[in-house]
């Protein structure tokens, strides 16, 4: 990919100390058919007119909400191919339940998961690659609770199953009574096809309740669930080639649950509780809000101790925010999604417009947090240090190269299924740093089951160790240094980066915690 410098700079980013919160921690139509009448041929020839929705503009629509019951929250997930009409353009595209983003989670610490899935797909027309990181078969698939603490063996959140056509399959993840509460999301995780189908909208919100339930200022703000992803497509209106992804500029626009800049509606006064969620398949968003300040209190699941205050939050892809906002005067404000340099331009332009009108609503910020609900990890509880190196190889011509010409690597490694690059022991408490050496791209690292807390980032000590499941890490010797407990699951697990594009291309590899 291209080193093209675009908007501000992840380096001045950092340094500058803006958002520092998203890190590199959260700091890229049809119309209606008709036909000519010729004679007595009906002007339709046979086919009804459909009604054509609005390009932008209309009214924000969150995702259906399923709830658990008793205890557990069982539901079915159909993925299929369906019509998506967004942005004046018809899609034909693969889906969660005919729709994008599928329906949002919602359940309680100590519950259970269980889903049937069923995989509506066509049979796949190619053959598995001599190099399985070669993207393919766009029809697998497989399910990931992102950010969850659960089990990652047998029909739990197993990334390492295929779930093929025509068959159906069940998932059965349970949440220990103690998981963090906030957050998450869900998404196909099959090595070939997670990037075509994540591309294409099939992702959907976990939220795990029960956080700030102590806080008013919290519990009294209207909650909204904004899922954010990049809209891409072929000549066709669909996701059928990796060549439609690869290249830098393929995103069209931006998303906000499957509309392009849809209407968010506050009163002046009003706080509202906004869950972010960058569900994009590649690229960093830089998110601010036209005359307005963001203020985080959770990030990737996990409560702050304290509210921070932004007017830029970097949001990496996989990354979630939990942002308080506050109307100011009545008028129409921009959400938008700012210029920004990971080593090739983030995508820009608007995500919503923010209509302030009504009766003003006499509403406060939070003066403070609880305590956050996982404890710093100290030097003497330290079992072992280890490092991974994140790195590329491109071609010299590299704007005109073709993405089998690039390779993506963990510790000059690409991804294979049966190897195990990293052994962990039950009980163990490590110190990882993560290097990237890639001179053009910055990577999202991501590591299942367990979060980590984030302690230093380009060699910088941070004030408050942050708590993160997924991190941004500068390319051009960028670091970060983070600390783990590895105490509740043995099993083997995925760590990746989350620019899909790049996972698809090798850059992931196998954690096991063994007893």
């Amino acid at each position: 990919m291209t080193s093209k410098k675009t908007g501000i700079s992840r380096r001045r980013f950092l340094d500058g100390g803006v958002a520092i919160g998203a890190l590199m921690l959260g700091v890229r139509g049809a119309s209606a058919q008709t036909a000519h009448n010729h004679g007595n041929m009906p002007s339709t020839l046979g086919l009804v007119p459909r009604q054509v929705p609005a390009a932008m503009d209309q009214p924000l629509v969150e995702p259906e909400v399923r709830r658990s019951v008793n205890g557990e929250l069982r539901t079915n997930l159909r993925i299929s191919y369906a019509y998506r009409d967004i942005g004046g353009v018809r899609l034909y595209v693969r889906s969660y339940e005919g729709g994008s983003p599928g329906p949002t989670l919602r359940m309680k610490p100590g519950e259970t998961l269980r889903i049937r899935m069923t995989n509506d797909l066509p049979p796949n027309r190619d053959l598995m690659p001599m190099d399985i990181s070669n993207p393919h078969q766009f029809n697998n698939t497989n399910f990931h609770f992102h950010g969850s603490h659960a089990s990652p063996s047998g029909i739990a959140d197993n990334v390492m199953r295929s779930m093929v056509p025509g068959q159906a399959y069940d998932i059965e993840i349970k949440l220990p009574k103690d998981h963090t509460r906030g957050t998450y999301w869900y998404h196909p995780h099959h090595h070939g096809s997670a990037d075509v189908q994540m591309a294409s909208g099939m992702v959907g919100a976990i939220i795990v309740e029960g956080d700030f339930e102590d806080v008013p200022e919290i519990v009294n703000a209207r909650e909204r669930v904004l899922v954010m992803t990049q809209v891409v497509y072929d000549s066709k209106g669909m996701i059928e080639n990796f060549e439609t992804l690869f290249p830098e500029t393929a995103t069209r626009f931006l998303a906000i649950n499957g509309q392009r800049r849809p209407v968010i509606t506050m009163r002046p006064g009003e706080v509202q509780r906004w869950r972010m969620l960058n569900a994009a398949y590649q690229d960093d968003m830089l998110v601010e809000m036209e005359k307005h300040e963001l203020h985080p209190v959770a990030y990737d699941g996990i409560q702050l101790g304290s509210v921070e205050h932004f007017k830029q939050l970097l949001m990496g892809p996989g990354q979630r925010a939990d942002v308080l906002v506050q109307a100011g005067a009545p008028g129409t404000y921009e959400l938008r999604a700012a210029p920004y340099d990971q080593g090739h331009p983030s995508p820009t332009g608007p995500l919503a417009r923010v209509v302030v009108a009504g009766e003003p609503m006499s509403m406060k910020l939070p003066a403070s947090l609880p305590k956050p609900p996982l404890k710093t990890i100290k030097d003497s509880e330290i079992t072992g240090k280890r490092t991974l190196t994140f790195s590329a190889t491109a071609p010299e011509a590299d704007a005109a190269g073709h993405w089998q010409e690039f390779g993506f690597f963990i510790n000059g490694k690409k991804f294979d299924p049966n190897r195990i690059d990293e052994r962990v022991k039950l009980g163990a408490v490590e110190e990882w740093t993560i290097l990237n050496t890639h001179e053009h791209d910055d990577h999202a690292f991501h590591i299942h089951t367990n979060p980590f807390e984030v302690i230093k980032v380009n060699g910088k000590k941070l004030d408050t160790p942050q708590w993160r499941d997924t991190v941004l890490v500068a390319s051009k010797g960028g670091s970060v240094v983070f600390r783990s407990r590895f105490l509740d699951y043995t099993g083997i697990f995925m760590m990746h980066c989350h620019m899909m594009n790049h996972e698809e291309m090798g850059m992931m590899a196998t954690v096991e915690v063994y007893k």
